[in-house]
């Protein structure tokens, strides 16, 4: 049995939803790491030094996540951090047919890692981190769905 998880992802950027699942992972999970990937064929809007900070920022209430960047496969990760349980957010029948491929080939690669599934809550359903950067683009409030210095940075980027 695993104390630790990772709720893993791009987090570009990190929303009010991510905030929810991980919020609610740390009633289960004694240690979370948020581990946010360098995704190569993913086209960021954000460094990954600015991912890790809006995260450390946006989470530090949570004393039992830790914040991490990593590249390359999970199950790596997963076995470098002595874990073998995953965390996934899903939002929608797509997010799970999505997530499922992903556990199926992690299950083949890594039979000992387990994932774990959580909805997404009403109020973050239909939040999505393109979605959002969609809507700032085209002048659109987003300040309900984002911590509060990921905002910021947006107004910067999107006045």
């Amino acid at each position: 049995m695993s104390t630790k998880a990772i709720y893993p992802g791009t987090f570009d950027p990190i929303t009010n939803g991510h905030i929810n699942i991980l919020t609610r992972s740390t009633l289960i999970f004694s240690k979370i790491i948020l581990a946010i990937s360098i995704n190569p064929n993913k086209n960021p809007m954000f460094s990954i030094e600015k991912r890790v900070e809006f995260a450390k920022e946006a989470v530090a209430h949570l004393k039992n996540v830790t914040i991490i960047g990593f590249s390359g496969l999970l199950i790596h990760l997963a076995q470098e951090q002595k874990t073998n349980v995953l965390i996934r957010g899903l939002r929608n029948i797509t997010d799970f047919e999505n997530e499922n491929k992903r556990y199926q080939m992690n299950a083949k690669l890594d039979p000992s890692l387990e994932t774990i599934f959580l909805l997404a809550s009403q109020e973050s359903s239909c939040l999505s981190s393109s979605l959002i950067k969609e809507v700032a683009q085209n002048g659109g409030n987003v300040e309900p769905f984002l911590p509060k210095t990921v905002f910021q940075a947006f107004t910067s980027i999107y006045p």
